[in-house]
């Protein structure tokens, strides 16, 4: 009887999350009639799956997303590769005044977004990188506390007799770093990425401050371009909506066997 509540709530509670995204990709397909329609038509008899093409020609779409795919690919890189080595530096070595600067990097996450937007674009247009798409990824080969924290966590759960046992086969501190630790906190790295990635892909605000020029702007900030120019037009928005909510969508069924596969951190076995 218990499983069976579970269960339901589970199928509930997913339908609710569903369902915005499912009546977001029929109104992409429906026609103006049926959009208009009262009382409202839920299942579209004509499926016009041309509404896409349509809409994507309407503005330099290409254009973004090429800017949005240079954005996320890079920052994610960055954000994997400078997370886990500062994270593995946190959890391997011992130097005076690790734990209090880990603490200060740790309080960093207090700080509210909108404390740090205007020093960073002073910061930014000191160095000549307004208007251009350095400011969304250049911070991202710097870490981030949470992820940091989170893969540092991970590396604790593997035993000091590995790297023990490394050391006395002549492995360097690098070597620890690129060839045991990396490989082992795998699924960690899969979370952090695939967080990082839906923050990048989804990011407003950021491109918002630092962008000027249209031919730099990224999916999210042309789309909302596209919904300003064309605000009556629900069928349009729709599709613009569905096309960018897909990338988050393929990557998260790709990689959901190593997020709730011991994704926060598990020991080492065998």
């Amino acid at each position: 009887m218990a499983r069976t509540f579970t269960y339901g709530a589970l199928i509930f509670l997913s339908a609710l999350f569903v369902a915005p995204f499912l009546w977001t990709l029929l109104t992409a397909v429906k026609t103006e009639a049926e959009l208009v329609a009262w009382p409202p038509v839920f299942w579209p008899e004509d499926w016009r799956w041309e509404n896409f093409a349509t809409s994507w020609a309407e503005q330099p779409f290409g254009t973004y997303l090429q800017n949005s795919m240079t954005v996320v690919v890079l920052s994610t890189i960055g954000q994997v590769f400078s997370s886990s080595l500062v994270a593995f530096g946190f959890a391997r070595f011992r130097f005076p005044g690790r734990d209090p600067i880990f603490v200060l990097l740790l309080a960093t996450m207090m700080i509210p977004w909108d404390v740090k937007m205007i020093p960073l674009y002073m910061e930014f247009n000191f160095l000549g990188w307004i208007n251009t798409l350095k400011p969304l990824i250049v911070p991202a080969w710097f870490g981030e506390a949470f992820f940091i924290f989170l893969l540092r966590q991970y590396i604790m759960t593997v035993p000091m007799e590995i790297d023990e046992a490394a050391r006395m086969d002549g492995a360097n501190p690098w070597q620890l770093y690129w060839r045991i630790h990396l490989p082992l906190m795998l699924p960690g790295l899969v979370l952090v990425g695939t967080f990082h990635f839906m923050n990048a892909w989804n990011d407003y605000l950021g491109p918002l401050i630092f962008l000027n020029d249209q031919t730099k702007y990224t999916l999210p900030l042309g789309l909302g371009l596209f919904q300003g120019r064309h605000d009556v037009d629900n069928i349009a928005i729709a599709a613009i909506t569905v096309i960018l909510c897909l990338p988050p969508l393929v990557l998260f069924f790709f990689v959901q066997r190593y997020i709730m596969d011991n994704a926060l951190g598990s020991s080492v076995k065998g």
